[in-house]
């Protein structure tokens, strides 16, 4: 079977980059503040008042650093491999579907929501005297609330790969 893909595609450029990072870092960083919760409560550690509005005004200094966070990976990713080819041969494979048929990167899930977790606690202890509520987050309860966290990753992993499937087999029945 032929490739659909006629030329190699580009290496993601800087907009992708950058609204990849805060579609992911966005949604992580509302399950890993209701994980944050979760963990404390469970290990009786930790303290974490913030209300809603406050949560969303610390979302705006989170966006910032998402921004930032995805600029910065994406100069070390071209440092680390010019030209993106692991990138594109990647791209190229899950075209072919040779791609991971229902997770989309079940390794990278676990990684994202476990890094987004250590992102939004850290995130959220500098910035809570500044926006004026309090958060103090022991490394255990991090550490379980990121845990805790993976499974949201994988919950969207699962349904992102889902909706690709449903969208491939719409593609092939036309």
């Amino acid at each position: 079977m032929a490739s659909p893909i006629k030329k190699t595609p580009a290496p993601p450029g800087v907009a992708t980059w950058v609204l990849v990072t805060l579609l992911w870092g966005t949604l992580f960083y509302w399950t890993s503040i209701f994980m944050l919760r979760l963990a404390s409560a469970k290990l009786g550690q930790g303290y974490f008042n913030a209300q809603q509005s406050e949560l969303f005004t610390v979302y705006g200094i989170h966006a910032g650093v998402l921004v930032l966070f995805a600029l910065v990976a994406m100069m070390v990713r071209q440092l680390l491999d010019p030209g993106a080819s692991k990138q594109v041969a990647r791209k190229v494979a899950i075209a072919e579907g040779k791609g991971e048929k229902v997770f989309i990167s079940f390794a990278g899930s676990i990684a994202t929501s476990f890094f987004f977790t250590g992102l939004t606690a850290l995130t959220l202890a500098v910035s809570s005297s500044r926006v004026g509520f309090d958060a103090d987050f022991t490394l255990p309860v991090v550490l379980l609330a990121a845990s805790y966290n993976i499974a949201a990753g994988l919950c969207a992993s699962l349904f992102v790969g889902v909706v690709f499937l449903i969208a491939q087999a719409v593609r092939k029945g036309t």
